[in-house]
């Protein structure tokens, strides 16, 4: 066969985003590795630690902090416009509490890009991050930050919001750069169909200077379903390999309860052994020894 370049496709879905967190430490953990990668939101957030090689620190500080009243809340919210404190949570954690492994990001051969959707536009930016400095985490940040729960992220001239609006499962961004193999983590199982949002008039009213990211949030649900459509076409041809939860995970936007974390990070877990064998072969990688 080809050697074709080797995508990892992360999907967001705020805190279903443990399952990928689950997903992806198995495979961190037998040494899978991927040309390039691509995270929108939650899988932004999260998949930065694939290419700092660091399994096991999205569900730990999660489960440790997420009931700190220092990582956001309703009140933090009211006082900045941010549900979730962005100073502790991507500067306080990373630098001091549960270090980011900088140095790794950098050296790792790996592609890592994020998705972000200009308010001004309606339409995706994909930003490759070569180093996670300053600027780095604000892309991050923004590809994460969602319309109601955050303020728009202004970073490098452009102002943005979650990447997930515009583009919610990147896998053509990947293939447009020559990646032909790509695994893609969902957070939705398969068969599950988006329906409009119902927020649509309060984010509407909410962003009414940017009229356009309203006109991307109206046909949403739209384009997401095409997206999967196009996935499940991409992976009958061999092209792709679709890893879904087996079930829908019970677990809301803003949960705080280190239980439940762990129960969808579980399910990650699991899934992840369960396709490791079968994502090794569609790799043509051989899985190395867990460490």
């Amino acid at each position: 066969m080809q050697n074709l370049k080797t995508g990892l496709v992360l999907e967001g879905g705020a805190m279903r985003g443990l399952f990928t967190a689950g997903v992806i430490d198995v495979l961190m953990e037998h040494g899978v590795a991927f040309d390039g990668m691509i995270g929108v939101s939650a899988g932004a957030a999260f998949g930065c630690n694939y290419k700092s090689n660091q399994p096991g620190r999205v569900v730990r500080y999660l489960t440790k902090y997420v009931s700190d009243p220092r990582y956001g809340g309703l009140r933090c919210w009211l006082r900045t416009g941010d549900l979730f404190n962005a100073q502790f949570c991507y500067h306080e954690i990373p630098d001091k509490l549960d270090p980011f492994d900088a140095e790794t990001f950098r050296q790792s051969p790996m592609a890592f890009y994020v998705v972000c959707t200009d308010v001004r536009t309606g339409r995706p930016v994909y930003k490759k991050c070569d180093v996670m400095d300053e600027t780095g985490v604000e892309w991050v940040r923004a590809s994460a930050s969602m319309p109601l729960a955050a303020r728009v992220v202004e970073v490098e001239g452009y102002k943005l919001l979650d990447g997930g609006l515009a583009d919610s499962i990147p896998l053509r961004c990947l293939e447009n750069q020559g990646y032909g193999r790509n695994v893609v983590i969902l957070t939705q199982p398969e068969g599950f169909v988006k329906k409009k949002n119902r927020m649509l008039p309060a984010v509407r009213a909410a962003l009414r200077q940017y009229p356009k990211v309203a006109e991307t949030l109206a046909r949403r649900h739209t384009v997401y379903n095409e997206t999967r459509a196009y996935i499940a076409m991409r992976q009958r041809e061999g092209a792709v390999y679709a890893v879904y939860p087996d079930a829908p995970l019970e677990i809301g936007h803003y949960e705080r309860d280190p239980e439940r974390l762990r129960a969808v990070y579980q399910r990650g877990r699991a899934a992840g052994a369960q396709h490791l064998e079968a994502i090794c072969a569609f790799l043509e990688r051989p899985a190395a020894e867990r460490i």
